[in-house]
């Protein structure tokens, strides 16, 4: 059983580094996590011996809340809401909160790799469910898959682009997979 006062520090190292990740990418130091979550270094370090261990735990909760963000959509979709518009809806999501949060960046150039493909397997998982609806309503190209979404997804424009290139990235994307 953990000690509550275990599990208490592990949630403030946590925060504290899902906010200085976002903010600043795998570049924040160990001790400026510990010191934001009010915790001595080496407490950061029983529960995260390493840097990528804390990067995957904090990729790792926010796989956590896209699960949970995809599953709500496909419910959604499931009690009668437009799959293409909760469609539109995770492709802002992909394109906005990867272009504000660091931390999606360092997972994907490979310091929490296993926690994004998790994010990746999960969230399609749930994103099949869209899909099929989309399908069934005849709003989606009768060969697009979930797959193609993954693809859509690997291609999807980062930060350096300007906002308005990336909304327009979304139109056409949207575009491309539908009826």
């Amino acid at each position: 059983m953990v000690r509550a006062d275990s599990a208490r520090n592990r949630k403030s190292i946590l925060d504290a580094a899902g906010t200085l990740l976002a903010e600043q990418g795998d570049g924040v130091g160990m001790d400026e996590i510990a010191a934001a979550a009010g915790v001595a270094v080496g407490t950061l370090y029983r529960h995260f011996p390493t840097k990528a261990d804390l990067i995957a735990a904090a990729v790792a909760e926010l796989t956590e809340r896209l699960v949970a963000d995809v599953r709500t959509a496909a419910d959604r979709v499931d009690d009668g809401a437009d799959p293409v518009a909760e469609l539109r809806g995770l492709l802002e999501w992909l394109i906005r909160k990867p272009a504000s949060d660091k931390a999606i960046k360092a997972a994907a150039t490979g310091l929490a790799a296993d926690a994004l493909q998790e994010m990746e397997s999960r969230g399609f998982a749930e994103l099949d469910r869209i899909t099929a609806v989309a399908h069934a309503r005849g709003l989606l190209r009768p060969d697009i898959t979930t797959a193609d979404f993954a693809l859509i997804a690997a291609t999807a424009p980062d930060d350096s682009l300007p906002e308005a290139a990336r909304d327009r990235w979304i139109e056409l994307a949207l575009r491309s997979v539908l009826a």
